[in-house]
């Protein structure tokens, strides 16, 4: 009887730890330790503006967005891509700096891996 007590004690334990883990929010994505191309890019050509791990920063006085969430995590992947090709105050634009194919992969790398968005 007592055996049973503690098998049924242990399921319980093992039952919550399992739950909880399960639970646990995804992890973010760390820029700094991605090998990825679009990575490469990003600390290339964003992180002075938006930060190291895109949460955003403030520079002279202006608010620099979070490219994680926020107005950046309701963006369509056409909106994204026309901000990144085209630009609008006060950023700059990219199409004159990253190719077509690349400016798509920097779409896909802040939808995915910095929003964790499915394709």
């Amino acid at each position: 009887m007592k055996f049973l007590k503690i098998i049924i004690v242990l399921s319980f334990i093992a039952g919550t730890i399992a739950c909880n883990m399960a639970a646990a929010p995804r992890k973010s994505f760390v820029i700094a330790n991605s090998k990825s191309y679009e990575a490469s890019l990003f600390r290339q050509n964003c992180a002075i503006c938006h930060g190291q791990e895109a949460d955003g920063k403030e520079i002279d006085g202006k608010i620099i967005p979070s490219l994680r969430y926020g107005d950046a995590a309701n963006k369509t992947e056409a909106e994204i891509y026309d901000q990144i090709a085209n630009g609008k105050l006060p950023m700059p634009s990219f199409k004159n700096q990253l190719t077509d194919d690349e400016i798509k992969r920097m779409v896909k790398f802040i939808r995915r891996d910095l929003q964790g968005k499915a394709e």
